[in-house]
């Protein structure tokens, strides 16, 4: 017998339908299932039962009535802990930030919960969310629920690991240079960072990475993240209405299959799943075909990111004083270091890249309608530690594993990352398709065939998170 936390938001929505559950009892279930591997995972950093609870009961008496304000009426959802939710602490993984309640909701946070659903949980972050993993001094080490010694990724590493594990079918989080779809791809998720502008923002926390970081949804299908973007992308309704049942399988595409960027290693592994991955899009009827990256890409990588980054934390923390700097973690006290160190001239030049960056990708797509590429270069590295420092026999810098991520946020493009097959071991991989910008829906809808010809088995992070074995 299924229990409620295992189900996703199409069945819980049908079960409120037919009222053989209700809001109230699959909170009760994913509340459960937290107290029962949280402990072990480390995902949630903070919970509002109270107000869920009653936020379930006002959703109960709307789905007896018939009138429900969205498929996601009822469903429990958990927000990063970057993202500002009313009557929750919102800490950005660090000391600097206070532990009191919220005021008021971040505006994609705002429309969750007017479309219904309970925000009732926040998510782990590494701190200022500027790290591939996933820890911090105020609340720990987050754990891949497949494998509890390794990370889940990051910056969205709680909310993953929250997702993997059967705390809640959704959440909601934050993409600035791969934060969605890394962690996504290290779990066994779907994750959309979607287009620049796509999902509007307003009330959230200071900007660290001005026109790079969205926010965007994390789900177990690509049919749930479809599900939740409807909600949190008002601007993309009036044009198409993203259902997920009916949005048709789109007609063949030229798919470019980039596996490497500039000669930097990626693990065999996840090289084996990207080839079986580009068999089955051609499978699909789609027109895939290895390309090179442009050299755009790697420029943006090593000369764009640091100095986009190190600025961005700086202008955040200008007002900070030594005493301050002394509750960082000595990674982000030296980005500190570095991005108060850089010059005018240095941010100008990261820009003219960015901009050299946006026209290269211009011309890939009047080539193609998409490129394939993976999420990651690395597998899972332990938890603790802050990236891995050799790939396929390589040594690597601490961006080495995220490559073929940060330049699609530089380029303000949409991105949709999805399981491949796992390894041998049943560790989860992941790729990514990335579109032009404005191609979210088109996207969803590759995502959504790319399920229905090979449709995952559900799977569970068992008996390592089993609810039988004491946390």
């Amino acid at each position: 017998m299924t229990d409620p936390w295992q189900l996703d938001i199409g069945a819980l929505a049908q079960a409120y339908a037919a009222r053989t559950l209700s809001p109230v009892e699959a909170l009760g279930s994913v509340l459960a299932r937290l107290d029962a591997v949280n402990p072990r995972i480390n995902a949630v950093i903070a919970r509002d039962d109270s107000a869920a609870f009653a936020a379930a009961r006002e959703s109960e008496r709307r789905w007896l009535r018939g009138a429900p304000l969205s498929a996601l009426d009822g469903v429990p959802i958990s927000v990063k802990d970057n993202i500002p939710v009313a009557g929750m602490p919102c800490r950005w993984g660090s000391a600097l930030y206070p532990a009191h309640a919220q005021l008021r909701d971040e505006s994609p946070a705002q429309r969750l919960r007017d479309a219904g659903a309970l925000l009732f949980a926040k998510t782990n972050v590494p701190e200022f969310t500027l790290q591939g993993y996933t820890d911090n001094l105020v609340f720990g080490t987050t754990r891949n629920p497949w494998n509890t010694a390794l990370t889940p990724g990051g910056s969205s590493g709680g909310a993953v690991a929250a997702v993997a594990a059967g705390i809640g079918p959704a959440a909601l989080a934050t993409d600035g240079g791969g934060s969605i779809r890394r962690p996504a791809a290290y779990t066994g998720l779907v994750g959309l960072k979607p287009s620049w502008g796509m999902v509007p923002r307003a009330h959230g926390l200071p900007e660290m990475l001005p026109g790079l970081e969205v926010i965007g949804p994390i789900a177990r299908s690509t049919a749930d993240l479809v599900r939740v973007l409807q909600v949190i992308a008002p601007t993309l309704r009036p044009l198409d209405p993203l259902d997920p049942l009916s949005l048709p399988a789109p007609q063949p595409l030229r798919i470019a299959h980039w596996s490497r960027i500039a000669g930097s290693p990626v693990d065999p592994v996840i090289d084996q799943r990207m080839a079986a991955v580009a068999a089955q899009l051609r499978g699909l009827g789609h027109h895939v075909t290895a390309a090179n990256a442009p050299a755009a890409v790697h420029v943006f990588n090593r000369l764009a990111w640091p100095v986009l980054s190190a600025t961005g934390l700086a202008a955040v923390l200008h007002d900070s004083t030594p005493k301050d700097d002394a509750r960082m973690t000595p990674a982000l006290d030296a980005m500190l270091v570095t991005g108060r160190s850089l010059r005018a001239v240095d941010l100008f030049n990261a820009q003219v890249h960015q901009h050299a960056l946006r026209d290269a990708m211009d011309q890939v797509f009047e080539e193609v309608d998409l490129v394939l590429t993976p999420a990651c270069a690395a597998m899972p590295w332990p938890a603790e530690q802050s990236h891995p420092t050799t790939i396929a026999g390589q040594r690597v810098d601490p961006r080495g594993h995220a490559v073929f991520t940060a330049f699609v946020n530089g380029a303000g493009l949409p991105a949709l990352a999805l399981p491949a097959a796992p390894s041998s071991d049943g560790l989860p991989i992941g790729f990514q398709l990335i579109g032009r910008h404005g191609s979210d829906a088109l996207l969803c809808a590759l995502g959504l065939a790319f399920e229905r010809q090979q449709p995952p088995a559900r799977r569970w992070p068992l008996p390592s998170l089993s609810e039988s074995q004491p946390a």
